[in-house]
């Protein structure tokens, strides 16, 4: 299960932080419109995230993490999907994303993807560009490390499945693996059923095999969106779990300029 329409980043807001964030239009290559949420800092560092959202696409959850991004003077961005299919208006408690979700192409979510960059490089003049993607977005960000034209400095996927049978025709990570030339991070539960550790273990050979460069982190107990403030009992895991994404993004962007 992804996340629920009351969930939210488990991340205490940054105290006196001074952010602006609201809601964006954007239109893709092929036309297509859709919608965003912008997160900008007062103080920005040059680093840019691209936020690709689970199955339910924009929800609040994903607005509220790219505020706490700008809290650390990381310019975000987070894209809905169904543009094509439901319109650009909020997707609200209860929206029926599965009927949306099925429409969905690997040749559109890769148009989004590379409009939401190009804004982020445009409007906000991002050095380094991250994407990060959640479930869905997870196996998207990771299919992002391998996109030349898009460029990105590193590419973050929490519980994005990694492996086994294209999705409509998005294909799996470790398909194209061979291509990865932005750095890898991946962050699991070692108690979701929809990625064992054997899938984990097969990603990261595969991974290893290409000599991509890569860190894979599996929290033993905790399970599919763990990320998740309601979760409390996983705060440990999702205290980590932020803490190696920002380090992750200070990193590599130090490594790229």
């Amino acid at each position: 299960m992804c996340f629920a329409y009351d969930s939210r980043p488990p991340i205490a807001p940054v105290a006196g932080a001074a952010v602006d964030g609201g809601d964006l239009g954007l239109v893709a290559a092929d036309g297509s419109p859709f919608a965003a949420y912008h997160a900008t800092a007062s103080a920005p560092s040059g680093h840019g995230v691209l936020i690709l959202p689970d199955v339910r696409g924009l929800s609040p959850f994903y607005e509220e993490l790219a505020l706490r991004f700008a809290e650390s003077s990381i310019d975000a961005l987070a894209i809905d999907y169904f543009g094509r299919t439901a319109g650009v208006g909020k997707r609200e408690e209860g929206f029926e994303h599965a009927a949306h979700v099925a429409q969905t192409t690997w040749d559109g979510l890769r148009a989004d993807t590379l409009e939401g960059a190009a804004w982020l490089r445009s409007e906000r003049k991002v050095r380094t560009l991250f994407v990060l993607g959640f479930c869905f977005g997870g196996r998207l960000a990771f299919l992002s490390g391998a996109e030349a034209h898009l460029a990105a400095t590193g590419v973050i996927g929490f519980y994005g499945v990694p492996v086994g049978p294209p999705r409509n025709d998005i294909p799996a990570p470790i398909e194209v693996v061979h291509q990865m030339r932005s750095p890898v991070l991946g962050l699991f539960g070692g108690a979701d059923p929809a990625i064992p550790a054997e899938a984990v273990a097969r990603f990261e050979e595969a991974l290893a095999g290409a000599g991509a460069d890569h860190e894979l982190v599996t929290y033993p107990d905790a399970p599919h969106s763990f990320f998740d403030r309601k979760q409390a009992e996983y705060a440990e895991e999702s205290g980590d779990a932020w803490r190696r994404v920002l380090e992750f993004i200070r990193v590599r962007s130090t490594e790229s300029l």
